[in-house]
Formats: structure tokens, C-alpha cells, sequence
């Protein structure tokens, strides 16, 4: 149990307390208290909102009820001061004993610091997340979801949540026919025909070239004149295999592996489209009406037409949505419905990683979900911008269609997976990244990828050369001065973001803490070179080398540890 959780235990039992003398109703121990370091920390290490909370229930004044909490909890042993401050917080100042303890126990823990419990989940959060269509490599339009949805999955694994990492494969629509049509003109051009330049419409990328020679070498010229009819199910069959397999290189470059890839195809063939609408007309949630006509249209020019239609509008959206078209084959919506309904049977909660793109179906996919499972599993979308690159200032164009797209592999292999996977969550998803390649890789500490393996790799060496001398085996870390101590506070936050980053569905929160961590222990090495006393390393005093190298080493775990969840080597050296 960390500082954060054993002292909202401290302050719950102070409540109940307030709550067995008959000050607030039993009721009121419902009331969402929180703990959280203030934003000031001169006013001390921790703050509780709980007399706020709890005063309306208990027809008192919020500062009158914070007086008696705060003297309550003064008492206790590990609570040095705890003050009334504002409309009625309470600002608490620990113990040093409380911070000296947190150093020992994330030495302890090693790995395993802020690691959360995996008895509290019974079922999988299954992640969506990727899904690109099989059409091609992966290029860095697709970069930023994959590393977004990679991190949020090693999250949730970490807080303690059994995780299914899941692709949905596009292989049903019309995409895929372009697909196997491009690969037949490259059979072609296999078997010696000139085929000139690719039309328009068509995959006109190289990529394609080995697909088309394996059919070639496979089949002769069996389908060189044939109808397409005889070749079409084949060539998108072997296509749509052949990308899937270089997708799945392209990732493993990031590091991304799934547990599940699911066939959209194999989807509708299995019916559960249709068992979906079943189970929703049963329930008068799907009925046959007509759309009113699209904004902008011409009155004249539009004829109503009879569809089944989801009634989104129940949960929240502007219209009910078609799930069949007029030939009646499956709306994307339709399939995409079915999709989530199959995903939800096997999970207790579901997260989709979507480009930005989708905006405008998060609502109808939000609202499927929740009338096919009555409102009993959750989905989060978490909806991800594009990422803009730039070479020596100007923007970098990307086009599949044209061929002309940077590739995935293309970046990892020129900037490294680590400084990719980072600089993918050094923003929230939903603002637009700028990715520059000559930024992500300079040794600055505008580089928020240099500087926090900067951090990791200088705390190693001094470890290094800590170990070539004769230390006490127990550490006195009462001998850690105030600063020092703020930094330990700080690695104590561990925990604490673990969970609030995994309840919100968002990894860059620890990108983002990295970058406070790593400041505060540059600000505290900066310290040494001014001052020597102030150094890590103290040949003169062997107890506060000790002490010194403890606080670093905990550190030093804490980045490591947060690294890996974001998928990313901490650096033992630079070079």
C-alpha cells in the first residue's frame, strides 16, 4: 500500500469516526473525498477536500467540520501538522519517516512499485486499437494509435487489469476489392505484360510487386486474361494475407503485438450482424423507416427509401442510423455494431483507439454498445490526431494512394522505436503532434526524449561508481535534506498516477510525469555542481553517499519502471 492509499485510509477512518459520534450521517462516507498533492507544496505534502465534501450532509460550515477533522487527524503518529486553509481544506505536512520509508519501499518493491492488483478484475479490458485496412505498410498516419493504444494496454496490464490486445481487420469492404485489383495488375506486370502506368483508383505502390510475383510464380498466367470474377475472392484472399503479414513486421518494429486479430469478413459470414439486429428489433430498437433527406440536398432530387435503422437517437445521438443499405448489404455502422456486441460477450470493458477522423460515429458505436448490452459494458473511444512530420522545416506528405508515404518502418529505423514510441505521448491524443526529425533526436533538454533518459542514464553512472566504494549496508536516509526529500515525494507519486492514469483511459500522463521526475532530479544533480557538499557522491561521508545514493536509485526504479510501461528502454549510457 502506497502513501497516497494508506492515507486516504487515515482520513476515511477519521470520517467514520465523525460518523460514529452522530457529527455526519452514516451516509455521507459516500462523498467523493479526495487526496492529492497541493499545488503549492509549501503548504504541505498532501490535501483532502473531505470537510467540503461532507459538510452539506452535515448542515455544518465546511471550515467548522475541517477544524475538528484536521485535529483529528494530527493525532496520528505519521501526520506532523495538518492545517485548515481556503473554504475548508486541510493541508497535511508527514512525517520524514513516511518519505523515508516510501525510498525503502520502492528499493523493495524493485519492478514491482505501484503495481496494481489483478484480483479486482473477474473479466479482460479488451483495446482495440491499430486496425488500419490491409492495404499497405504501415505508414505515420497509423504510428500515433498504435503507440497510444500499445501504452494504454501496458497501463491497464500494470494497474492490474487482465488485458486482450485486439486488431480488427478491414477485409470486407470495397477497399479490399481496389486491393486485389492492384495486386492482379502487378501479377501481370509479373508474367512480363507492360502495364503502363497504374490507374487511377489503384494501389499504385511498389509494395505490392512481391505479391503479385508470388501469384505469378504460383499460378502462371492461369488468371492473366480470366473474367475477374474467376480471380477476384483469390487475389483479395492472398492480398489481404500478404499486407496483414507486413503489418504485423511494421509493428513489431514498435514493439505492438496483438493477442487477437478479428476478420470483419469472418464477422458477417458468421451472421452476427443479423443476430444483432435480431436481438435490438426484439427489443423495438431497430425498426424499417426512412432517413430524412441530407442536409444541403435538393428536396426534388431525393427519394425516401425504406431502411432498418438503429434507434440511436434513444442514447443521445442526432438520428437513427441505417445498419443495411438499400441492396441490403451492411452499413459499416451495421457491421461495426456486431463487431462490439461479439467483443463485449468475452469482456467486461472495451477501449477503441480511433483516429480523429471517426469522430462523428463515436456516439452511434457508444450508443450500440450500450443498448446491446444494457448499459453493462463500458466503451471508451479515445479518438487520436494525426501526426505531422517535418525534414529540415518543411511538412512531410504522406499518401497512400499516390505511394509516396513515409513508411513506419522508414522512421524507426531512422530515429529508433524508443524516441517514436515517447514522442508519440508527449500530448494528449487529441491535439496534433509535430513530429521533426531533427528535434527528436538533439541532445537538449527541449527534447523531452533526451531529457528523461538523460536523467536515468546519469543516476546509473553515479550508481556505477557508487558500488567502488565502501558504503554502510543499511542507508541513513535521515540524513536527506528537505530538497532531497521533495524529490522522494515526488517518486512516491508513482502509484498514484498509475491509477489515475488507467481510470482515465490516458498513457501520456506518464510522459508527462516523467518530465516533472526527471526535472526535479536535474534541479537536484544542478545543485551539486554549484555546491560540491551537495553532490551525489561524498568520498568524505560514507553514511550520506549512502543515503544520497538510495534516494537516486529509487529514482532511478521509478523512471525505469514507467519507461517499460510506456514501452520504452531506459538508457543506461548516452552516446
Amino acid at each position: 500500500m502506497d502513501v497516497f492509499q494508506r492515507f486516504e485510509n487515515i482520513v476515511a477512518e477519521a470520517v467514520a469516526a465523525l460518523a460514529a459520534d452522530g457529527t455526519v450521517p452514516p451516509e455521507a462516507t459516500n462523498a467523493a473525498i479526495v487526496l492529492e498533492p497541493p499545488r503549492d507544496p509549501s503548504h504541505g505534502d498532501l490535501a483532502t477536500n473531505a470537510a467540503m465534501a461532507l459538510a452539506r450532509a452535515a448542515r455544518m460550515n465546511p471550515r467548522e467540520l475541517a477544524t475538528r477533522l484536521a485535529m483529528m487527524l494530527a493525532r496520528h503518529p505519521d501526520v506532523e501538522t495538518a492545517e485548515v486553509a481556503g473554504p475548508g481544506f486541510i493541508n497535511l505536512k508527514l512525517a520524514r519517516t513516511v518519505w523515508e520509508d516510501e525510498i525503502r519501499a520502492i528499493v523493495a518493491a524493485g519492478a514491482d512499485y505501484g503495481r496494481g492488483d489483478p484480483a479486482h478484475e473477474a473479466l479482460p479490458v479488451n483495446i482495440e486499437y491499430v486496425s488500419a485496412n490491409p492495404t499497405g505498410p504501415m505508414h505515420m498516419g497509423h504510428c500515433r494509435g498504435a503507440v497510444v493504444g500499445d501504452a494504454l494496454a501496458s497501463l491497464l496490464a500494470f494497474a492490474g487489469h487482465d488485458v486482450v490486445r485486439e486488431y480488427y481487420v478491414n477485409d470486407a469492404g470495397g477497399q479490399v476489392d481496389v486491393l486485389a485489383r492492384s495486386v492482379h495488375l502487378r501479377y501481370r506486370e509479373a508474367l512480363g505484360e507492360a502495364v503502363g502506368d497504374i490507374p487511377e483508383g489503384l494501389y499504385p505502390g511498389d509494395y505490392l510487386k512481391p505479391v503479385g510475383a508470388a501469384l505469378a510464380a504460383e499460378y502462371a498466367d492461369r488468371f492473366a486474361k480470366a473474367p475477374e470474377s474467376d480471380w477476384l475472392a483469390l487475389f483479395r484472399t492472398r492480398a489481404v494475407a500478404a499486407m496483414m503479414d507486413m503489418i504485423r513486421d511494421d509493428l513489431a518494429l514498435l514493439g505492438i503485438r496483438h493477442d487477437i486479430f478479428s476478420s470483419e469478413a469472418a464477422i458477417q459470414a458468421a451472421g452476427a450482424p443479423a443476430a444483432a439486429e435480431a436481438e435490438l428489433r426484439a427489443r423495438d430498437l431497430v425498426y424499417d423507416g426512412t432517413l430524412p433527406p441530407p442536409k444541403g440536398e435538393i428536396q426534388e432530387d431525393w427519394e425516401p427509401v425504406e431502411l432498418p435503422l438503429f434507434r440511436s437517437t434513444a442514447y443521445g445521438d442526432d438520428l437513427d442510423r441505417p445498419i443495411r443499405k438499400s441492396d441490403g448489404s451492411w452499413t459499416y455502422f451495421g457491421a461495426d455494431m456486431a463487431y462490439h456486441a461479439e467483443k463485449a460477450r468475452r469482456s467486461s470493458a472495451l477501449v477503441d483507439i480511433w483516429g480523429a477522423d471517426h469522430a462523428g460515429t463515436v456516439k452511434r458505436i457508444t450508443a450500440a454498445v450500450e443498448a446491446l448490452t444494457q448499459g453493462k459494458v463500458r466503451l471508451d473511444v479515445k479518438l487520436v490526431q494525426m501526426v505531422r512530420l517535418f525534414r529540415n522545416g518543411e511538412p512531410v506528405k504522406m499518401s497512400k494512394r499516390a505511394g509516396n508515404f513515409v513508411t513506419l518502418a522508414d522512421v524507426v529505423r531512422e530515429v529508433g522505436r524508443d524516441v517514436v514510441r515517447f514522442m508519440m505521448l508527449t500530448k494528449r491524443p487529441e491535439a496534433p503532434l509535430d513530429f521533426d526529425f531533427a528535434h527528436v533526436v538533439e541532445q537538449s533538454r527541449e527534447n523531452p526524449v533526451f531529457y528523461v533518459h538523460y536523467a536515468h542514464a546519469r543516476i546509473s553512472s553515479v550508481l556505477r561508481k557508487g558500488q567502488m566504494l565502501s558504503l554502510p549496508a543499511v542507508a541513513p536516509l535521515e540524513r536527506l535534506d528537505a530538497e532531497e526529500l521533495a524529490l522522494a515525494r515526488l517518486a512516491a507519486q508513482w502509484p498514484r498516477v498509475v491509477r489515475q492514469a488507467a481510470g482515465a483511459r490516458e498513457p501520456h500522463r506518464i510522459a508527462f510525469y516523467l518530465a516533472d521526475l526527471a526535472g526535479a532530479f536535474h534541479t537536484l544533480w544542478n545543485r551539486g555542481n554549484d555546491d560540491p557538499a551537495c553532490r551525489l557522491l561524498r568520498e568524505d561521508d560514507a553514511e550520506l553517499t549512502a543515503a544520497r545514493l538510495a534516494l537516486a536509485g529509487s529514482v532511478a526504479q521509478v523512471i525505469r519502471t514507467a519507461l517499460g510501461v510506456m514501452g520504452v528502454e531506459a538508457a543506461e549510457e548516452l552516446r
